[in-house]
């Protein structure tokens, strides 16, 4: 630590490279890599370990947004946003939620494996177990329920609320579903409620 300021750094090579100020790092190399990033927490292993430069982040778990060198991320839960890159201003809570996000902005997930295959899709909300789970790049999608949207991958302006709904769109766009199995065998279908 060469230059920074008030930081707390508990485990082996946590805040290692650090320059930054008002980091706080618990665990074994968490923030290993942060340079200038500031006002970040990481607690786990490993948790914001590739973090550069990124700032205002949030990270609680085991191997949470480990790729990590966008801003403003809260991630809590096993590999919660462990592959972003440049995404900024997301929210996962929930083992392996938003797991292969890069760049994806704004979206929020609560739920296991809930947004796991989004990747650029941004403003997504997905609330429920594999909900959203294939998003790619769809994006303005919102998922509640068990596996809600759950083969969605580039469908967008989709609403899905309850257990199974709209469970097997792929692609298709401006959709509403209220219901247990609602639209459920609907793909690429436009327009439904």
């Amino acid at each position: 630590n060469p230059t920074g300021s008030y930081n707390t750094a508990t485990g082996y090579q946590s805040l290692y490279t650090n320059s930054g100020s008002y980091n706080t790092a618990h665990g074994y190399r968490s923030l290993y890599s942060n340079t200038t990033g500031i006002n970040n927490t990481a607690t786990g292993y490993e948790s914001l370990n590739k973090n550069t430069t990124g700032s205002y982040n949030t990270a609680v778990g085991y191997y949470t947004l480990h790729n990590n060198s966008g801003s403003y991320n809260t991630a809590t839960g096993y590999n919660s946003l462990q592959n972003n890159t440049e995404g900024s201003n997301n929210t996962a809570y929930g083992g392996y939620s938003l797991y292969s996000n890069t760049t994806g902005q704004k979206n929020t997930t609560q739920g296991v494996s809930s947004l796991y295959s989004n990747t650029t899709g941004t403003n997504n909300t997905a609330q429920g177990y594999q909900s959203l789970y294939s998003n790619t790049t769809g994006s303005n999608n919102t998922a509640q329920g068990y596996r809600s949207l759950h083969l969605n991958t580039t469908g967008a302006q989709n609403t899905a609320q309850g257990y199974y709904s709209l469970f097997s769109n792929t692609t298709g766009n401006y959709n509403t579903a209220q219901g247990m199995y609602s639209l459920y065998y609907n793909t690429t279908g436009n327009n439904n409620t």
